[in-house]
């Protein structure tokens, strides 16, 4: 029990500190030594990175350019315009860094109706839960049991404005409540974290295309999400970046005949915030300040600095140069095989590079559907053992109305 405290307080002082976190480093160091540092971005809420659902689960986390669906509002709202059905809703569960902690989850809720040919709207509730924290005071009395939870709600709009291109635009109100009010030792006190923040997308979608004869579609999509907002837990505390997050892929379907379809996609992503700079330190390693008071910055970019100004510094702030840039880009890519459209087997693979947070897994999935429901599964497996994502499992449940009307007219036209 007590490990299990100390694991779940310490995932929210990474969610309260971030954004926050300097590096130790002299001042002789070299631009070599810079570029193999590890220097992993944070953010505030990072739950809103999770994937929710087990179909982008089983395919690499890699879902802004694939074929829409009900969870389309995640990846790229923009999708929703090419939805084939008139209406869904998809019910997805997953369980959180099982390997550390027994009783962090995710749950996530999401429909779409169509409202046209061309449009349509959808709606997302997520809610990640931190399991039973108790608190203490510096003495290590027991000053009360609480259950951290953050929640998201989106609503979106999505329209084509061609016959192979739409445009998506979601909005999402942000509640983190990691400490039920409590009192610091300082003396401050801690408040719910609360931000609003909008998603703009765009998709092209041709399935006009033929491949060794074979009719084909090719799919890209562009997804900027979580552009909103800074936030903070306290009344004094600096406020920390949103995951402000570039998402940009592509995608190939090939419709072998008309049992057998296999589809391809690629993407790549980077978070759109501030790279904690390289902080100047004296010989003694005490911080140098300058009049104002403030860490001078040896390599890099000061962190405090608003949301426009940090999307677009992002790309050029971290103090190790391109080579460091370029590795705050994360690489995913799956592949989803439908036989008859009844039976989905789905892989992929996840690439993020060691200094960044070195997350790298293979993942796998399988899906179902049978008129009115579906059902997928994704396991998720890491390069290495002993990862806190290791054994991730998700469960997604999908219902299509479309499948509804169609038993409920069936029969009738029997009688």
């Amino acid at each position: 029990m007590i490990q299990k405290q100390k694991l779940q307080a310490l995932v929210i002082l990474i969610c309260l500190c971030a954004n926050s976190h300097g590096f130790s480093q002299s001042k002789s160091i070299s631009t070599s030594q810079l570029s193999g540092r590890i220097n992993t971005v944070t953010t505030a809420v990072p739950f809103l990175m999770i994937g929710p659902d087990s179909r982008a689960g089983a395919m690499g986390d890699a879902g802004v350019a694939t074929s829409a669906d009900v969870n389309s509002i995640h990846w790229n709202p923009s999708k929703l315009a090419f939805v084939e059905k008139n209406a869904g809703l998809g019910i997805s569960y997953t369980p959180w860094l099982r390997q550390l902690i027994g009783d962090i989850n995710l749950g996530y809720l999401s429909g779409y109706k169509k409202l046209k040919k061309d449009a349509a709207i959808g709606a997302s509730l997520r809610y990640f839960s931190l399991g039973d924290i108790t608190f203490t005071d510096v003495v290590g009395t027991t000053i009360g049991n609480f259950k951290p939870h953050e929640l998201a709600v989106d609503v979106a709009y999505a329209r084509k404005l061609s016959k192979n291109f739409s445009g998506g635009l979601a909005i999402r109100y942000i509640a983190s409540d990691l400490t039920n009010g409590i009192t610091l030792a300082s003396g401050g006190s801690t408040k719910v974290g609360r931000s609003v923040a909008a998603d703009v997308s765009g998709y092209y979608h041709n399935d006009e295309i033929k491949i060794s004869d074979k009719k084909s579609v090719v799919t890209v999509g562009l997804n900027i999400s979580n552009i909103g907002s800074r936030i903070s837990y306290t009344e004094t505390a600096q406020r920390d970046f949103i995951p402000i997050n570039l998402r940009l892929g592509a995608g190939l379907k090939i419709i072998a005949d008309e049992y057998n379809t296999i589809a391809f996609t690629v993407e790549a992503g980077k978070l759109l915030t501030p790279t904690a700079p390289l902080y100047a330190f004296d010989s003694t390693g005490a911080p140098l300040v300058d009049a104002d008071g403030k860490k001078i910055i040896e390599k890099g970019k000061d962190p405090n600095r608003g949301v426009v100004s940090g999307m677009l510094g992002s790309f050029n702030d971290a103090p190790g140069g391109g080579k460091e840039e370029l590795k705050e880009v994360t690489l995913a890519g799956g592949i989803e095989y439908w036989y008859d459209n009844l039976l989905a087997i789905r892989a992929g693979y996840f690439n993020e590079a060691a200094t960044k947070g070195n997350r790298k897994y293979f993942t796998f999935g399988v899906g179902v559907k049978y008129n009115v429901f579906g059902l997928d599964f994704s396991y998720l497996i890491p390069t290495k053992q002993n990862n806190p994502l290791q054994n991730t499992l998700r469960f997604s449940l999908l219902f299509d109305f479309d499948g509804v009307k169609a038993e409920e007219k069936a029969p009738e036209e029997n009688n």
